[in-house]
């Protein structure tokens, strides 16, 4: 069975059956929810039965499909756009031999079509939607060419929210109440603390040793593995509790660099294939 993915279109579901050629075809019942969440049918209708759509549908069906019929299309054509004419995707496809659309029943069910169909009915619908859409799949496919680097995104993500836990700590036990330029200090000097336990340097001066990389606002935490950020993300709420505790920073930096070197010994031997991410010519990539 074709796998089914999903992409979030401007808070809309959309499904794409991913294909092993790359030939994925996009569900056009989604999509009309653009329109109209309700007649999804009526819209997807509404659009074939344009002169347009018809001759964009035939030409697509010349070139990708040598079973197309052509006497029959040749019909369709001389009717599209009169006011009577109306056409479905099951007409389309039973009378033509097409195989641009298709229908789907079943739990993903609803009308498909080719992904250069969905992109012209996308237009049809609107230009803005279209360039979500496209932007959305792109992401879904750079994804599926390297599954790392979903991966990592989530463990970033993972990373940044527990930081949040660890801060929301400084500021509840640490944080002195004073001016906003103190508080800064102190939440730079507790980021500086994970960052010295798990690389041996604060930001400052990794930034002042990568400066190609610092250009770009590329920091310590872009660069990291995924080994490191599932690291990263422990220490961050281990560091939280700690601090609750009122332990020190010495001891709090020794019990975090155990950690640390324990975790990160683990995690390599058991998942040695993740343990770097690099960037060429400014391109992220995994290894």
């Amino acid at each position: 069975m074709t796998p089914v993915r999903k992409i979030t279109v401007t808070d809309i579901e959309v499904s794409v059956s991913v294909r092993p050629d790359s030939n994925d075809y996009i569900c056009l019942t989604d999509m009309a929810h653009f329109k109209d969440k309700e007649r999804t049918n009526y819209i997807i209708q509404n659009w074939m039965r344009l002169r347009s759509t018809i001759d964009f549908l035939g030409l697509w069906e010349r070139i990708n499909n040598p079973a197309f019929k052509s006497i029959e299309f040749d019909a369709f054509k001389m009717e599209a756009g009169t006011n009577s004419f109306i056409l479905t995707p099951k007409q389309w496809i039973e009378k033509t031999g097409a195989i641009g659309i298709v229908s789907k029943p079943g739990r993903y069910g609803g009308t498909y079509a080719h992904k250069d169909i969905a992109f012209e009915f996308g237009t049809w619908l609107s230009p803005e939607f279209k360039l979500y859409l496209i932007k959305e799949y792109q992401r879904m496919k750079e994804i599926e060419s390297h599954p790392l680097l979903g991966e990592w995104n989530v463990k970033r993500i993972l990373s940044k929210v527990n930081y949040t836990l660890h801060t929301d700590a400084i500021r509840d036990f640490i944080i002195p109440q004073t001016n906003d330029i103190d508080q800064k200090i102190a939440y730079a000097d507790e980021a500086d603390l994970l960052n010295l336990a798990l690389w041996g340097c604060t930001a400052k001066q990794w930034r002042e040793a990568n400066p190609k990389y610092a250009e770009k606002n590329l920091n310590i935490r872009d660069m990291a593995s995924i080994n490191e950020l599932v690291v990263l993300s422990n220490m961050e709420s281990f560091n939280a509790e700690l601090i609750k505790r009122q332990v020190g920073k010495s001891k709090r930096y020794m019990h975090l660099r155990c950690m640390a070197e324990e975790q990160l010994l683990h995690l390599n031997a058991i998942d040695a294939e993740k343990k770097f991410r690099t960037i060429i010519d400014g391109n992220m990539s995994l290894e």
